[in-house]
């Protein structure tokens, strides 16, 4: 299935405004036009694999399920994403969101559908700090590739609090077990390694 254009219009945008948002964190409030400039072509490649198929698989997930699925952003949410990562110095982003119709999905479907992002948010993680490890965190490869692991993870917990709105509330809603098992850890490993 193609992707409509104001879907990629939507998509473009918002990963735009949250590799530069991610770019002020990292670069020190942009502060150096050269570190700015670095920050954001990592943050690019980090949201790049982090957003962007964060919400692909939200989509393709619904639309195995039989319903329509595209990706819209929230442009409030974009600019509050920029606000605290340039007056705040963090990341607290709700850049948009996949809204599926043509079908009621049941409580799995949704819980499912809802996982899919943050899982895909895990997987590159993990694959992220795999080739970190593999180049050291000294190369030039094992430095970006630990950035884009850890934007990954942050993304898979932010997305997965049991807030309303968020990932996290559905598939707390939907099964507690799965929740805590990719929550849990995740806390663990972004707060304590």
């Amino acid at each position: 299935m193609s992707l409509e254009n104001q879907e990629l219009t939507d998509l473009l945008i918002s990963w735009i405004s949250l590799s530069a948002a991610f770019a002020f964190v990292f670069s020190d409030g942009g502060l150096s036009v050269t570190s700015f400039g670095n920050a954001l072509a990592i943050a690019a490649l980090a949201v790049g694999t982090g957003f962007l198929l964060h919400e692909l698989a939200h989509k393709y997930a619904a639309i195995h399920f039989g319903a329509k699925a595209e990706y819209r952003a929230w442009n409030l949410g974009l600019v509050i994403a920029l606000a605290f990562a340039i007056f705040g110095g963090f990341i607290f982003a709700a850049p948009g969101a996949v809204y599926i119709f043509g079908k009621r999905v049941t409580d799995e479907e949704n819980g499912i559908i809802s996982v899919a992002g943050p899982a895909m948010n895990i997987v590159i993680g993990i694959i992220s700090f795999l080739i970190a490890g593999a180049y050291g965190q000294a190369s030039q490869i094992g430095n970006v590739a630990s950035v884009v692991g850890s934007i990954n993870l942050y993304l898979a917990m932010f997305n997965l609090l049991p807030f309303f709105v968020l990932d996290g509330a559905k598939v707390f809603a939907w099964n507690k077990i799965v929740w805590g098992i990719l929550f849990f850890p995740l806390v663990f490993f972004i707060f304590f390694l």
